[in-house]
């Protein structure tokens, strides 16, 4: 019923709120277990809406726009993959049209299930939720570690490395011209 691509959003959005603060990609894509390409798309769709700033730069990263009891899971799943009720006849059978048949009916009733439940669930609500097991956090572990930056290379100075001397080989034009100097 839900897409990989929701299911990433949600990861995302659920760590950000745990750890607020702007965290890099690399960061993101560790603790949620999500590959970094797809995460950099996710991440994209979700800035792009509004839901999360990116920053860039030394101190660069990603954070939440809103606080986690502003957003709801629905407002997630709109962002990337938008929930498609079923309005008419996906057969396109002109006698039924916007009267469902029983499996449509049904399979739309589920559709508008899921769209309740979580619209009705803010990020903050699942986080506060007692349960021994902890979003994104390996068991039995209660509370996550924020991971440690590396720090990145300075920009600007490069150190400059001495290539090595070479060694002159007897019988070459160079140790030659030496002897002769």
């Amino acid at each position: 019923m839900f897409s990989q691509t929701v299911e990433y959003a949600l990861r995302a959005v659920v760590y950000l709120a745990m750890h607020p603060g702007s965290h890099t990609t690399d960061e993101i894509s560790i603790h949620t277990k999500v590959p970094g390409s797809y995460l950099c798309k996710v991440l994209q769709k979700l800035a792009k809406s509004g839901m999360v700033v990116s920053q860039r730069g030394l101190r660069g990263g990603f954070s939440l726009a809103k606080t986690a009891d502003k957003i709801t899971a629905l407002d997630v799943v709109n962002v990337v993959d938008q929930i498609g009720r079923i309005k008419t006849c996906p057969l396109s059978l002109a006698q039924h049209g916007v009267n469902l048949c029983p499996l449509h009916r049904r399979m739309d009733n589920a559709l508008e299930s899921f769209e309740q439940a979580f619209s009705q669930t803010t990020i903050a609500e699942m986080l506060a939720e007692p349960n021994p097991s902890v979003p994104l956090c390996e068991f039995p572990k209660v509370v996550c570690e924020k991971p440690k930056r590396s720090q990145p290379p300075r920009r600007g100075r490069t150190a400059k490395v001495k290539a090595p001397k070479r060694k002159a080989v007897s019988g070459s034009k160079t140790s030659a011209k030496k002897k002769k100097r």
